[in-house]
C-alpha cells in the first residue's frame, strides 16, 4: 500500500523540461580606440611605411573606422580605415617612426588616407592588402592661420630645382668625402614675404667617387651597389632677395642592410610614382599593394558595406549627437561612439 501511494505521488510531481541555453550574444562592435584596434593599426602602419619607396614616413592620426568579420575559430578579417599624417623622416631614414616628428599644420601638412585589410589568425595579425593616397592641406587653410607661412611648391618648380642643384653642388664642393648624387626631391616650400626664400629637402646617395674624383669625370660616378649602399638626406634654404644666401646640411645614414631605393619608373610593387615627375606638391602615398605572402587570398577588394565612406561616417556621428540632445534620466552617461577614434595630432 505504501509503495502504491509513493508511486501515485511520483506521477503527480511536475515534470521540469530542460530549457535550452540562450544563444550567446554577438560580441560588441570593436571601437576605434580599443587596444585591439590600435594594435591592428600599428601593424597596418608598419606595412604601409615598409612598402612605400618614396617620400616620407607617415604616422597615425586617427582610426576612422574598423570592421571585424569572423572567419571561423580564432580567425577573422579586419578592415581598417586610417587617417595618417606625413612626418619629417624620409622613407630611407633609419629613425624609428616613434621618434619622427609629424609636420605641423603651419608647415603645410600632408594627410594620408588608407584602407587596409588584415587577417587575424590564432592571435597573429598580418596585412593582406592596402590602398592609400595622400594630399596636402589647401593653401587657403594655411594662409588663414598663418598669412606669412611658406607654402608647398611643385617639386619640379624651376626655383626648387635651381635651389636643389645649387645646394648639392655646394655640399660636394666642400667635402672630401663621397660624391653625393640626387635621388629625389622630397619637399619644397617658397616664401615670398618679407624675404624671398626657397626651402628644399631631398634624398641623396653616396657614389663610388670622392668629390675630387667627380670633378675629373662625374659621369663615371655610380651609386654604390645594394650591399654597400649609403643613403642620406639634405635640407637647404636659398635666399634670393633682398640678398643672396645659401645654407646646406647633408647627412648620410650609413649602410642599412636590406634598404634599397627604387629609381623612378621602376617602382611596380607599390605603384608609388615620385611626384617630381608630375609636378605635384608632395610625394603622393599612392599605395596599392597586395601581400604575396599572405595565408589568405590577398584580394584588394574593400567592400563598401564594410568600410564606410567618411561622409557617411560623419553623418552617423552627427545623428548620434542629435539623439543625445533628448533629455536623459539623471546620471545617464551615453556610451561613446565606437568610431571614428580620437585625433592624435590635428585634423586637416
Amino acid at each position: 500500500m505504501k509503495a502504491l501511494v509513493a508511486l501515485i505521488l511520483l506521477v503527480q510531481l511536475p515534470i521540469h523540461k530542460a530549457v535550452p541555453a540562450a544563444p550567446a550574444a554577438p560580441p560588441a562592435p570593436l571601437g576605434c580606440d580599443d587596444p585591439e584596434s590600435e594594435a591592428a593599426a600599428e601593424v597596418a602602419l608598419s606595412y604601409i611605411n615598409g612598402h612605400s619607396h618614396h617620400g616620407y614616413k607617415f604616422a597615425l592620426n586617427r582610426i576612422e573606422n574598423i570592421r571585424v568579420l569572423p572567419q571561423g575559430l580564432n580567425n577573422a578579417l579586419i578592415f581598417l580605415e586610417l587617417d595618417l599624417l606625413e612626418t619629417t623622416c624620409h622613407i630611407l631614414s633609419p629613425t624609428p617612426l616613434a621618434n619622427c616628428t609629424v609636420r605641423s599644420f603651419t608647415q603645410h601638412a600632408v594627410e594620408g588616407d588608407c584602407d587596409v585589410k588584415l587577417q587575424k589568425l590564432d592571435g597573429k595579425l598580418s596585412v593582406l592588402a592596402s590602398k592609400c593616397h595622400s594630399h596636402a592641406d589647401s593653401s587657403e587653410d594655411i594662409l588663414q592661420v598663418c598669412p606669412d607661412c611658406p607654402l608647398l611648391a611643385s617639386l619640379n618648380n624651376t626655383e626648387v630645382v635651381t635651389a636643389v642643384t645649387a645646394a648639392l653642388n655646394d655640399h660636394n664642393s666642400k667635402t672630401p668625402d663621397a660624391y653625393l648624387r640626387l635621388l629625389e626631391i622630397g619637399s619644397a616650400k617658397i616664401q615670398y614675404h618679407p624675404v624671398h626664400v626657397v626651402s628644399v629637402e631631398f634624398a641623396v646617395a653616396a657614389t663610388n667617387c670622392s668629390a675630387k674624383e667627380a670633378k675629373d669625370n662625374v659621369e663615371a660616378c655610380q651609386l654604390l651597389p645594394d650591399d654597400q649602399s649609403n643613403f642620406g638626406f639634405c635640407t637647404a634654404t636659398m635666399v634670393t632677395r633682398p640678398s643672396q644666401d645659401l645654407s646646406v646640411d647633408c647627412q648620410l645614414y650609413g649602410h642599412q642592410p636590406g634598404v634599397t631605393y627604387t629609381q623612378p619608373g621602376q617602382d611596380t610593387s607599390a605603384g608609388l610614382v615620385p611626384s617630381v615627375v608630375q609636378g605635384l606638391t608632395n610625394h603622393n602615398l599612392k599605395l596599392s599593394h597586395n601581400n604575396p605572402f599572405a595565408s589568405e587570398s590577398a584580394s584588394s577588394e574593400f567592400p563598401s558595406s564594410v568600410l564606410l565612406s567618411k561622409s557617411v561616417a560623419k553623418r552617423a556621428v552627427a545623428e548620434v549627437a542629435q539623439h543625445d540632445k533628448v533629455p536623459r534620466p539623471v546620471g545617464f552617461v551615453p556610451p561613446p561612439p565606437p568610431c571614428p577614434g580620437k585625433i592624435r595630432h590635428f585634423k586637416i
